[in-house]
């Protein structure tokens, strides 16, 4: 009784049951030793209802006044009291101290009698009552060691349990990756192993596999999505704890975690809270992450392989050999889209390019074929049906990306159609405009196309003695002339346009035919000054 060695014990996680295998010890499990025999003094209805429950990580005995600084929470403090000396029914000092354990987390307190004391001080009974405390009478014969030891074997014992259920985790998932659908399977015996909610969000954002089916409700499941496109969009390697449905009643604690080498993220994987993530089980999640992202490296090796074959295909769609083409998109991913089609062209930066193959491939599925797209050099082109034609935007938005879109056409005007989005694209460029359809253009006539970088400069350069004009005088010849064009040269429906005099349109027009040294009047003149005004505008 009077061996009062400092005896330490390593810290754990929150306790759980295994089938076969101890748990990590609590005070209650302590109290439950018959061959400890400890007495718990106070009353188990006055402590908090976690009390007994509290995880001890940590055994240690002392008799100084203030243990504090060598104790930390979760260990049980063991002592004779010695340190009450004739103060030991001192109700204030009682008090101080069952304080200072209470702060800095204790779980329990042991008192040893018949040591010093014949029976535990009542002062200190009633301060540990008071303050929630538990505590508990250690018999002469049991020797403080013995306590020690026994939450060290209880804690070995766990680890080793966690140890041997952390490898037959590994050998069922492990095995999981052979079957046929190996990341499917790999996923579900993960969410048995850990008993939690498991799912795939893929590099396009979208909920790809999840394991038990539908576990996950809303809002939680699109909070959970939500973040991982963020991730996704970030492009780095990087795990996040998420409190998901904090509005509702039972919010869940989420782990997300990519997949993949960064500036190539394959998607992430999102882990539901569970008691078995401490150590044995992250080891258990860190093997499934790596046979994830092995299975999804291999799915992007197909997946370029694919992008070859449509390549070449596309260049055959476009070159007017359509034939061979029909018949293998069809054995690989279903007939062609059925005409008319409607060409769309957009960028394909090295950044988004892998997430944008990812999420046609999944429209292609949802179709059934009838959408078809390859890849052109730095560009990704695509065939749509009519219906499809929302598609465009989905790109534009979800990927920031410039898109261009044809005019419907019909089996041979493909190469036509192809022109038409690649001239479309190059004005969504410029005017950051998202998607453009070529038609949007073609109203405009062929003057729209001068709106390029090269003709905007000799624009600007003729339109100069006019801008200057207006910026040093306050005057509107640049507005008079655009709006004078746009109603044929009629001053009459310019003035009304303008809400200004006839003869005050005039008179611009006459200055601005003075500045720029033309007459307006002929039509070329007015052909010339009207592509300037596209050119910049």
């Amino acid at each position: 009784m009077l061996d009062t060695t400092y005896t330490a014990v390593r810290r754990h996680p929150s306790p759980r049951t295994i089938p076969g295998a101890t748990v990590q010890p609590t005070v209650q499990t302590l109290l439950a030793r018959s061959d400890l025999a400890l007495t718990l003094r106070n009353p188990s209805a006055s402590l908090p209802a976690v009390a007994l429950a509290t995880q001890v990580s940590w055994a240690h005995s002392s008799d100084l006044a203030d243990p504090t600084p060598f104790l930390d929470a979760g260990h049980v403090l063991l002592t004779t009291g010695t340190q009450f000396g004739d103060g030991a029914d001192d109700p204030g000092f009682a008090a101080d101290y069952v304080a200072r354990l209470r702060e800095r987390g204790v779980a329990a307190l042991g008192f040893g009698t018949e040591v010093i004391r014949a029976g535990t001080p009542e002062a200190l009974v009633e301060a540990c009552t008071v303050q929630g405390l538990p505590l508990f009478e250690v018999p002469y014969r049991v020797p403080f060691i013995a306590i020690a030891r026994t939450v060290a074997d209880l804690i070995a014992e766990d680890a080793y349990a966690r140890h041997t259920w952390a490898l037959a985790a590994q050998r069922s998932i492990s095995l999981a990756a052979l079957r046929p659908d190996g990341l499917s399977a790999t996923l579900a015996e993960l969410s048995h192993r850990i008993g939690a909610w498991v799912g795939l969000i893929d590099a396009t954002g979208s909920l790809d596999r999840e394991a038990p089916a539908g576990a996950l409700g809303q809002p939680a499941l699109g909070e959970v999505v939500g973040e991982a496109r963020s991730m996704l969009r970030r492009g780095q390697r990087a795990s996040r704890t998420l409190l998901a449905g904090e509005s509702t009643s039972a919010p869940q604690r989420m782990t997300l975690q990519t997949l993949g080498s960064g500036g190539a993220l394959r998607g992430v994987l999102a882990i539901g809270d569970s008691a078995e993530l401490d150590q044995a089980g992250r080891e258990v999640v860190t093997s499934v992450i790596a046979l994830a992202g092995l299975a999804l490296e291999q799915n992007r090796d197909l997946d370029r392989a694919r992008g070859h074959l449509r390549s070449g295909l596309l260049r055959g769609i476009l070159a007017g050999d359509t034939a061979l083409a029909e018949r293998v998109a069809t054995e690989m991913w279903g007939p062609l889209p059925a005409t008319p089609v409607r060409v769309a062209v957009t960028d394909a930066p090295a950044l988004h390019v892998d997430r944008l193959t990812e999420l046609l491939e999944v429209r292609v599925a949802e179709r059934g074929g009838r959408l078809f797209f390859g890849r052109d050099d730095e560009q990704l082109v695509l065939l749509l049906e009519e219906a499809d034609t929302g598609l465009a935007e989905e790109l534009a938005t979800e990927f920031e990306l410039p898109v261009g879109v044809s005019d419907p056409v019909g089996p041979g005007g493909i190469a036509l159609a192809h022109e038409q989005a690649l001239r479309a694209v190059e004005r969504a460029r410029e005017s950051g405009a998202g998607v453009v359809a070529f038609d949007e253009i073609s109203r405009q006539g062929v003057l729209a196309f001068l709106a390029r970088t090269d003709a905007r400069a000799v624009a600007l350069a003729t339109l100069a003695p006019l801008s200057e004009h207006d910026e040093a005088n306050g005057t509107a010849l640049l507005t008079t002339a655009r709006t004078w064009l746009e109603h044929g040269g009629q001053f009459d429906a310019t003035a009304h346009a303008l809400g200004v005099h006839r003869h005050t349109v005039r008179s611009r027009i006459a200055l601005a035919e003075r500045l720029l040294g033309r007459d307006l009047s002929g039509f070329h003149a007015r052909a010339d000054l009207w592509a300037a005004l596209l050119a910049v505008s």
